[in-house]
């Protein structure tokens, strides 16, 4: 049998310059909304994302031909954007053969600290066929979770400790990574209730008080499947 590979999981994008080794695949996930967002978007027929870290550079798109902006902060959308950073803007629209640029307050932040990395983005609605790569690929694997400005948050970990449990289920791979393990205890003791496990959590506050639970429904459990691994090339996030 093939040697193991090593999965880790690093809780906030802030501290990927400690997982950080050149060569391993990273995995960013950012549930609740962006990365969940990004499986939706490309779902409905965008081409390609483009994540971005300033609303200056997301709006210099504005009007370009081909192009639909789109920003988030602090879970609220911006004014001036075509779109925000809801699962459901996008579903039924008019998106399809464009390029989103698409600036968030964590998930492009974390896409951007990997960028030196073959880098995919991961939700709840395509883990399965990511899984399915990174075994097929069998790399050493860094899942990056982006966290709320720099710390810790519950649920990236959780979807981290989703996935660990698939790769370390086919026996391709093992860890000695606390923050891996400490991943798969919070999944389990969700005991697959996540919208209630995670009540308490900054994040599902903030976005209840915002008037988005559904959204939150929706990333936690979505209503649509995807096969597609997006996948950044140069400054864009294509299909695998």
């Amino acid at each position: 049998m093939s040697e193991s590979k090593k999965i880790s999981v690093c809780f906030t994008a802030d501290q990927f310059d400690k997982y950080a080794d050149g060569k391993s695949t990273v995995v960013v996930v950012d549930l609740l909304r962006a990365t969940s967002v990004i499986s939706t978007a490309f779902t409905a027929g965008v081409k390609a994302i483009i994540p971005v870290q300033t609303l200056e550079e997301a709006l210099s798109y504005k009007g370009k031909e081909g192009y639909i902006v789109a920003a988030e902060r602090n879970a609220k959308p911006i004014e001036g954007f075509d779109y925000g950073n809801s699962p459901f803007h996008y579903i039924n629209a008019d998106v399809k053969g464009k390029t989103l640029v698409l600036t968030t307050t964590n998930g492009t932040k974390a896409i951007h600290n990997a960028r030196g990395h073959k880098v995919i983005t991961a939700s709840y609605i395509n883990i399965e066929a990511v899984a399915n790569h990174l075994i097929e690929k069998h790399n050493d694997v860094i899942i990056l979770c982006s966290g709320w400005k720099g710390v810790f948050n519950l649920e990236d970990p959780i979807f981290a400790g989703s996935l660990a449990d698939l790769l370390m289920d086919s026996d391709k791979y093992e860890s000695s990574c606390d923050s891996l393990f400490a991943s798969i205890q919070l999944l389990k003791n969700s005991n697959g209730d996540l919208f209630n496990y995670l009540r308490d959590s900054s994040h599902r506050k903030r976005l209840k008080s915002l008037n988005m639970e559904d959204d939150t429904h929706f990333c936690l459990s979505p209503p649509i499947k995807s096969d597609i691994i997006p996948i950044l090339k140069g400054d864009k996030l294509v299909i695998l």
